[in-house]
């Protein structure tokens, strides 16, 4: 059997180590793999085949419209009129909320990444017999584990 766990790289998997090799799992049954961040920063537009769930128009179209509306109400007493001052209004609206959004997820997101730290996980793969799974998997929670999953042999 084959039990999967992912952790974040830190005193926590090694001590999960230690005590799979104190329970009887062999140093050669033991295998960790740690994963790579991302090298390149996310791209902050979407394209057709790319979305990353991220919007930064959501807030330009609502600025937009509560702009437009405002600009239309005040366009009556205005020279231009309602119709100009609208379109004034949701353009001057729609471009604030895109600044917004962006000032927010260039500076403020990419600060908050910075103080949190990359953490790297690590990938620990456990090759163990079946009457060990229960054991190996009560180590590996209790020393922090991301999640689990066993994977049972055919033989």
């Amino acid at each position: 059997m084959q039990i999967f766990s992912a952790f974040e790289h830190s005193t926590h998997l090694e001590l999960a180590i230690s005590y799979l090799e104190k329970n009887g799992i062999n140093k050669e049954k033991i295998f960790a793999v740690p994963l790579t961040n991302r090298k390149t920063e996310r791209r902050m537009f979407d394209s057709m085949h790319n979305a990353d769930g991220i919007s930064l128009i959501s807030t330009g179209a609502a600025l937009g419209t509560a702009l437009a509306v405002i600009g239309a109400s005040i366009g009556f007493k205005l020279n231009w009129g309602p119709i100009y001052w609208g379109l004034i209004g949701a353009a001057s609206g729609f471009f604030l909320g895109f600044l917004i959004n962006f000032f927010y997820y260039k500076v403020i997101k990419k600060h908050q990444r910075l103080l949190r730290g990359k953490n790297l996980e690590v990938i620990l793969i456990i090759e163990c017999e079946e009457q060990q799974g229960d054991t190996v998997e009560e180590i590996l929670w209790h020393h922090l584990a991301l999640g689990t999953a066993r994977v049972l042999s055919q033989s």
